[in-house]
């Protein structure tokens, strides 16, 4: 599911919000989720699940192409646990058949 699609379905489940409100409300959440990343904390929604970053240590890798040892500096990557409630709704529901 994109961001537009996601704005389409809530407003077809509100329809007396403004899509525009929508938009500016999920433009907003992303942001803020992001910003809080960036400052290193942990976001925690109850019932879906929890977003934190993992730290990949620096490390000397190869180029493929010449053999040659490269340095791969430190990344700090974005990682998502689903919560409980979110894994037993996907573990238990129908396979679609596309």
């Amino acid at each position: 599911m994109t961001k537009s699609e996601l704005i389409k379905y809530i407003s077809a489940k509100h329809p007396l919000l403004p899509p525009r409100d929508i938009e500016n409300a999920t433009r907003h959440i992303l942001e803020y989720l992001s910003d809080a990343l960036q400052q290193d904390e942990r976001i925690e929604i109850r019932g879906f699940g929890s977003f934190s970053l993992h730290i990949r240590p620096e490390k000397v890798g190869r180029n493929p192409r010449t053999g040659e040892s490269v340095r791969v500096p430190e990344k700090r990557v974005p990682h998502f646990k689903a919560g409980k409630e979110l894994r037993e709704q996907v573990d238990y529901a129908p396979a679609s058949v596309s």
